[in-house]
């Protein structure tokens, strides 16, 4: 990479790309123009911009599935009527966080969010991200049955000044609706006289949330063709409005359609999520990384991690093309990470000196989120940049302890500031870039059937239907519920 900067003096400029306040710098990788042209062929080989077409204007994309994606059309883009009913279902959402701010339910301070994957991970990490401190109610996110989540939060929480809100694509999540259950008993207990009249279900089924007991006025559809790890834009984003306010909604999805257009619109020369593609691939085909990190030096945003996780390992993580032929490279990379400046101090050793290379990620804002002293952001932001030079540069030296081979890859992307337009842009980027790499593929990224047989499993042991088990996990379960 260093001979790359030295043979090029405007390597920066060529690759470095500025959208909806973010910078995306990819020049600390090893990509250089003959790579460019040749990931360029291989995107028109694969058929990319017709994959883009199709993705962008609700024709059937999710193959195995039968059904177009429409989470742009949350955003604005896709099928006119897609766009259309989208907006419908905007207003009718915007019309019960009035009425609730109004008292429509009562006097409520504390919302309690139960979901999981896609319908947790997208409301928590805007909630954490946009968060101000002068919110005019308390929001909890829960996802795991483990109780040792949900108690401490049912203790916290006044339970005739909460409100319940249920987000469940196929509303039959049993981990959501056992957490479910267990606040409405709990809410009963403290003698609220009708939970259910404080319950908010977000759902592709309404008719199985009237049928559970929700009014219809307080049941919130969307699209079954918007998937779950791609839902926050849509009504799962519900308990985000109410909390942060509406504006910041607005905002998130306007951020979220400006990088939309720019997918649409922009040569694959300068299309930001396609060339962030074209690395991934080089790395994860041609160098054989196995593995991608994500460092946010922002703690803001030290959810990032997680959903990106769920993003790209469920969208991508398959062994089978769309046209159902086993796919004969290798599949999404690994996705992991942490917050800086607490990773340097944990895994960055291996990053430096260990023997897997690793792309590495890096994301920092220019605008600090608090107000204390200017030597908190100038530390975290330095630090940011000197691990990601330090990573290319290396150090050699005769003491074999100290050599850093350097020549490591990374990207960073520096937002100017973190609100709801920027983090809109940010996480559409990411839905695009994943979306490019299915495509480069040859894989559909909107269908996610792996993660039903340990569901499958889990039932039969639950039934006690366990004739199918192995020694090992009868053993398990006999240890852990004794007869």
């Amino acid at each position: 990479m260093k001979a790359l900067f030295e043979t090029d003096p405007k390597r920066v400029d060529k690759l470095s790309f500025e959208k909806s306040g973010i910078y995306f710098d990819f020049s600390k990788t090893h990509m250089d123009s003959g790579l460019l042209e040749d990931f360029q062929k291989l995107a028109h080989d694969k058929g990319l911009s017709d994959q883009i077409k199709a993705l962008t204007t609700g024709a059937i994309i999710n193959i195995s599935e039968d059904r177009p994606a429409e989470h742009m059309a949350e955003r604005g883009i896709g099928a006119p009527t897609s766009v259309e009913n989208a907006n419908l279902l905007k207003n009718r959402m915007q019309g019960l966080v009035q009425a609730i701010d109004a008292g429509a339910l009562g006097d409520i301070e504390y919302i309690i969010h139960l979901g999981i994957g896609g319908s947790a991970l997208g409301p928590e990490l805007l909630l954490q991200a946009l968060k101000l401190g002068d919110e005019k109610y308390e929001t909890a996110v829960i996802s795991n049955i483990d109780g040792c989540a949900l108690e401490p939060v049912m203790e916290r929480f006044d339970a005739h000044k909460t409100m319940i809100v249920i987000a469940s694509k196929s509303f039959t999540t049993a981990e959501t609706f056992l957490n479910a259950r267990s606040v409405i008993d709990w809410m009963k207990e403290q003698g609220v006289a009708d939970p259910f009249g404080k319950i908010v279900a977000l759902t592709a089924m309404p008719e199985a949330a009237v049928e559970w007991g929700i009014d219809e006025s307080r049941i919130l559809p969307f699209s079954p063709a918007v998937g779950g790890r791609y839902s926050l834009w849509s009504s799962i984003g519900f308990s985000v409005a109410l909390t942060l306010g509406i504006e910041v909604f607005e905002d998130l999805l306007a951020g979220a359609a400006a990088m939309d257009q720019h997918f649409k619109d922009a040569p694959f020369d300068q299309n930001i999520p396609v060339i962030a593609a074209f690395c991934d691939q080089y790395y994860n085909q041609i160098r054989d990384c196995e593995t991608r990190a994500m460092f946010t030096y922002d703690e803001r945003l030290r959810l990032l991690p997680d959903y990106l996780q769920q993003l790209e390992m469920e969208s991508n993580g398959k062994s089978v093309m769309a046209d159902g032929k086993p796919l004969d490279r290798h599949s999404s990379p690994i996705v992991w990470g942490g917050v800086g400046t607490d990773a340097q101090h944990a895994v960055f050793q291996l990053l430096h000196q260990g023997t897997h290379i690793v792309p590495v990620e890096f994301l920092a804002v220019i605008e600090p989120g608090h107000s204390l002293a200017a030597e908190h952001h100038q530390g975290l932001l330095l630090n940011c940049f000197g691990q990601a030079a330090a990573l290319m540069a290396g150090n050699i030296s005769d003491d074999n302890n100290r050599n850093y081979p350097g020549d490591r890859p990374s990207v960073t992307l520096l937002l100017d500031d973190l609100d709801g337009r920027t983090l809109g842009a940010l996480l559409a980027f990411y839905e695009h870039r994943t979306f490019a790499n299915a495509a480069l593929l040859g894989i559909n990224p909107f269908d996610q059937f792996g993660v039903e047989l340990g569901k499958e499993m889990a039932n039969a042991l639950l039934s006690g239907d366990s004739n199918q088990m192995d020694p090992s996990t009868e053993t398990l379960k006999n240890r852990a519920f004794p007869a």
